[in-house]
């Protein structure tokens, strides 16, 4: 159960204060899009990335635990899953996604397929 609600908070702040809204997203296997939405609650961070066309204009909610590092100068968001990891995840659900239950759905996604020792960091 920790690593639900670490899955829901950022690993580094060193970026802190600086909006992630149109940065780029790279997965271990390459780009997925851009940031839409970001939000640095407390235990509810998260962010909406728009694949654009990669999986056909659809949205999908990371929890920021799954954010390894943030390159403020480039502008990119570097992210501890595969493309394919992404596109399997959960369906984004625009009415829900600030939900706890949605996020509890999507959490146990990301926390069960963990490519990184997520108790590590």
């Amino acid at each position: 159960m920790n690593t639900n609600t670490d899955m829901w908070m950022y690993r580094d702040s060193t970026w802190s204060g600086s909006s992630l809204v149109g940065y780029e997203v790279e997965a271990t296997d390459g780009g997925i899009g851009k940031i839409d939405e970001a939000s640095d609650d407390v235990g509810a961070s998260y962010v909406v990335v728009d694949t654009g066309p990669w999986i056909f204009g659809k949205k999908v909610l990371l929890p920021a635990g799954v954010i390894d590092s943030v390159d403020v100068d480039e502008e990119k968001v570097y992210v501890s899953r595969t493309k394919d990891e992404i596109k399997d995840s959960p369906e984004f659900d625009q009415d829900r996604y600030r939900d706890s239950a949605y996020r509890d759905e999507v959490g146990g996604y990301y926390g069960g397929r963990s490519t990184v020792d997520s108790d590590v960091r």
